[in-house]
């Protein structure tokens, strides 16, 4: 049972990095990371390593696509001027 368990938790990685790969927008891709960092979380877990598994929950699936959400909102400032001048 547990080999089907790791198969699947497998399966739903390879697909959530391949939907990562796939998306264009930043903004999606870092929701799509979230759940990529979850599907890894359900993996550790399946696999017994329950340390790694609240480790990648906390960074993987909450801080990494924060900040890269944040980054994102950070470049794409509304009536920001194409010329330079400031």
């Amino acid at each position: 049972m547990t080999d089907v368990l790791v198969l699947i938790s497998l399966l739903l990685v390879a697909g959530s990095a391949t939907a990562v790969v796939a998306v264009r927008d930043p903004a999606r891709q870092a929701l799509v990371l979230a759940v990529l960092g979850l599907t890894l979380t359900v993996l550790f877990t399946v696999l017994q390593a329950p340390d790694v598994a609240l480790s990648q929950l906390a960074v993987g699936s909450a801080l990494t696509p924060l900040l890269i959400l944040l980054s994102v909102r950070k470049v794409r400032r509304p009536g920001r001027r194409e010329g330079g001048d400031r």
